[in-house]
Order: C-alpha cells, then sequence, then structure tokens
C-alpha cells in the first residue's frame, strides 16, 4: 500500500511541475533588467485617443472623489477623458460625492443582478442610449479605491496606439502594502503578476490578463459583444479568457502604475477569495472546452490559451487531493499490525510535513523574488518588505480551505470597506488635483 501512494504521490507531483513549468520560462524572462527592457515600450503615440473612465461603486463615499480626482490631474488633454460613475444599489452619498468631484454619474437600483459585470453593462447601455458609443476608441475600467499615476492614460494610450489589443491591462501597484499581513498578501500576489506573468507575456507577444480593475477595453471589443456579457463573479478572469479562446490579444503597460487598497480583516479577505475562487470554478466549467480547442491552434494563441487554463485550472483542489489520500493513508496504517503500522505512519506524516515545508519555502522564496525584483516599487519600510514575505506562504496556503469550501458554499458579492488615502480633512470640491494628486503624492514618498 505504501507503494502505491508514493507512486500516486510522485505523478501528481510530476504531472503539476510539468503543467506549471512554462511560467518558470516566464521568471526567467522576468528577471530581464528593466533598462535593457525600455527597447520594448512602447513607443510614443502620434494619436491621443478619446476614452471614458468608467467606475462601478456601491457605497464608496470615502474614496471615490480621490479617484476621480487623480484622474482630472492627468498629463492628458482633459477633453480626451470622460468620467462616468454608476452608482450602483447605493445607500450613501456616493453619487453625490462623484457629482461634486467632476464625474457624469449614472444610479443603478437593481437587487436581483448583483455584481460589477452588472453594473458596468448598465453603463455601456447607457452610454449607447445617450449616443456617446461612437465617441470613444475606448474604456478604461476602475474601482472607486484605486488610485493612479499622473501618467496613467498617456501610457496606455501608448500602449493601445502600438498594436491590435482587445485591451490593455496595467501594473497593479497597492496603497497599503504594510497595513498587515493580508494586505501584504495580496500585493505581493499582484506584484508578482505584474512583474513575472503579464511582463514577460508581453515580451513573448503572447496574451496577458486583466485583473479585476485597471485595465483599458477596445470599444471595438464593446461593440462586438453588444456590451459587457460577462457576469461570473470574476468576470474579469472571463473576459480573458474569452479573449484568449478567440483569438484576441491582452497587452500590458509596465508603466502604467495604478494604486489598489486591499483588504485588511481576514473575514473580508476570506469572502472576496471565496467569491474568487468560485469564480474560477464557474470560469473553467464554462471555458475549458474553448481553451484546450484553443491551445490546438499552437503558437502564441495556442500558449495564452494553456496559460488561461492553467490559472483557472483547480491546482488547489490537486493539493487538498494529495493531503487527503496521505492523511487517508496514515489512518489506515492504523490499522496494521505493531511495527509495521509504526513505520507506515511516520513515513506518511514525514511526507506530509516535507511537502507543507516545501510549500512554505517555496511560496517564501517567490515573495521574497519579488520583493527583490520589485523592491524601489513597493512603498513600504525595510521591515514590512522583508517581514511579510514570511507571513506570505500563509496567505497561500490558505486557498486549501477556500478551494474545498467553494465547491459547496453559495457564493455572492459582498461589499468591503474602503478607505481614504489622505490623512487630511481636504473638502471634496477641492480645487483640480488637490485630492487625487495629494493621495497619490502621499503614496509614492519614498520612506
Amino acid at each position: 500500500m505504501l507503494d502505491l501512494i508514493h507512486a500516486f504521490n510522485l505523478l501528481l507531483s510530476v504531472a503539476v511541475t510539468a503543467a506549471f513549468a512554462y511560467q518558470g520560462a516566464f521568471m526567467l524572462v522576468g528577471f530581464l533588467n528593466r533598462r535593457r527592457a525600455e527597447q520594448y515600450d512602447a513607443p510614443p503615440a502620434r494619436e491621443l485617443r478619446r476614452y471614458a473612465a468608467l467606475i462601478a461603486a456601491r457605497n464608496e463615499e470615502a474614496v471615490i472623489a480621490e479617484l476621480i480626482e487623480s484622474l482630472r490631474a492627468q498629463d492628458y488633454p482633459a477633453d480626451k477623458l470622460d468620467i462616468f460613475v454608476v452608482a450602483d444599489n447605493c445607500t450613501d452619498a456616493t453619487a453625490a460625492v462623484a457629482r461634486q468631484a467632476g464625474a457624469q454619474v449614472f444610479e443603478r437600483f437593481d437587487t436581483a443582478r448583483v455584481g460589477k459585470g452588472y453594473a458596468l453593462d448598465f453603463l455601456f447601455c447607457r452610454l449607447r442610449e445617450a449616443g456617446l458609443e461612437q465617441d470613444y476608441a475606448g474604456y478604461f475600467v476602475f474601482d472607486a479605491d484605486n488610485l493612479v499615476d499622473r501618467a496613467f492614460v498617456r501610457r496606455m494610450n501608448d500602449t493601445a496606439c502600438s498594436g491590435d489589443f482587445a485591451a490593455v491591462t496595467c501594473y497593479r501597484n497597492s496603497k497599503n502594502y504594510g497595513a498587515n499581513w493580508i494586505s501584504a498578501g495580496y500585493s505581493l500576489w499582484f506584484l508578482r503578476e505584474a512583474r513575472f506573468l503579464n511582463f514577460p507575456r508581453m515580451l513573448l507577444g503572447t496574451s496577458c490578463t486583466v485583473s479585476g480593475t485597471g485595465f483599458l477595453i477596445s470599444a471595438d471589443v464593446i461593440r462586438e459583444n453588444g456590451g459587457w456579457p460577462f457576469h461570473l463573479l470574476t468576470e474579469d478572469l472571463q473576459f480573458s479568457a474569452d479573449c484568449a479562446a478567440d483569438g484576441k490579444r491582452i497587452g500590458y503597460c509596465d508603466k502604467a502604475v495604478l494604486y489598489d487598497e486591499q483588504p485588511t480583516t481576514f473575514r473580508q479577505s476570506w469572502d472576496q477569495r471565496l467569491r474568487w475562487t468560485k469564480g474560477f470554478y464557474q470560469v473553467a466549467w464554462r471555458y475549458a472546452p474553448n481553451l484546450i480547442r484553443g491551445v490546438g491552434r499552437g503558437g502564441r494563441k495556442g500558449l495564452s490559451c494553456y496559460d488561461v487554463l492553467m490559472i483557472v485550472a483547480p491546482g488547489a483542489l490537486l493539493t487538498v487531493s494529495l493531503l487527503l489520500v496521505n492523511l487517508l493513508a496514515a489512518v489506515v496504517c492504523l490499522t496494521q499490525p505493531g511495527e509495521l503500522a509504526g513505520a507506515v505512519l511516520r513515513a506518511e506524516l514525514l511526507f506530509l510535513a516535507t511537502n507543507l515545508a516545501t510549500g512554505y519555502c517555496g511560496f517564501s522564496a517567490l515573495g521574497l523574488i519579488t520583493v527583490l525584483c520589485e523592491w524601489n516599487r513597493i512603498r513600504a519600510t525595510r521591515a514590512q518588505k522583508l517581514g511579510y514575505v514570511f507571513t506570505f506562504p500563509l496567505f497561500m496556503m490558505t486557498y486549501i480551505p477556500l478551494a474545498v469550501a467553494a465547491l459547496r458554499r453559495k457564493v455572492e458579492w459582498k461589499p468591503i470597506a474602503h478607505h481614504s488615502a489622505r490623512r487630511g480633512a481636504a473638502p471634496v470640491c477641492a480645487p483640480r488635483r488637490s485630492l487625487g494628486a495629494l493621495a497619490v503624492g502621499k503614496i509614492v514618498k519614498n520612506f
């Protein structure tokens, strides 16, 4: 029996390693020094296209003005960037605050169809009804708690004009990396995604993936889809999977920096990541057949399909299966006679302990490499940058119970409270750049 369990462990380990080996190649490309990589940067665009920034907000009166002001403070012609907010089932002053800050606001009240995907589709419908659909070359999608660097729109326009992209995503940084181990866990994962996934994908000419917020969608894609038909729990990943399966390419702009606020309590983090995990299952169920067929196309498009397929594959469930099989074997060994039971039990417990230790060391190494490579872009103290490397594996290992819980539980979108990036008491209607520029300035200030 012990030989059978060891064979199972080896087979599963080899299969998983082989399946994700391509990400090791991505990491090697990601080590490319950014100064050397500047030759791959999109050149300054000759055309300054007109865009609309879309913000789906639910009870975000505390933060939405700061995002709007950071958008109004862009080094991009003001007449080429319009800002729209959908106040989605709000019970606070989000709509009033957004209007006061300079955005055009639509209010939506629909408790049956809940989620960002429905809110965005509602907003696209309103723009179409108002005859504005033909006015824009693309649409930026933001969450209300975001802030953007002053060059964000210009840099994204440069990339959008440099190729035929269905969408362009950005470098996702954090407003609150150093808040605690939970916010740091999120931050490290998104920094790793930018440096060692999207950055290499862009250099290699494959398709990137959008991640929740801070991306630019081509208006042609919206017109082709008749709006935003992506309503699963992870509508961003659904969009990425749809693009990959359809042969469309998503680009990446490393110089366009977005600052995102991460959850700081385990309850909020659990609810949010449970929704993400459930959404991953939904995308896998719906798109796996198309992605598998897409892999057969070969080339860069085939690699893009395989890449997304590995993202949505339930890897955490494989870990759960491995642990359960070995725990079951350990329990069964207790029924064996004398020394045999003790020997087999020790072997199983050693295997489990070794795998947990290996997982911890692996995630620690991934976190450390990410921190060292992105050191100057992480806004935290040295102690926070290095200290949270050792809690990053604990954050990632919580996906194991999440993977199990998401199988059975009915999951719905739940709001997360966000907080101002400012410490001051600047009024909502402060002069141009006062809120957004001060908030971004506070974040990017060196420690």
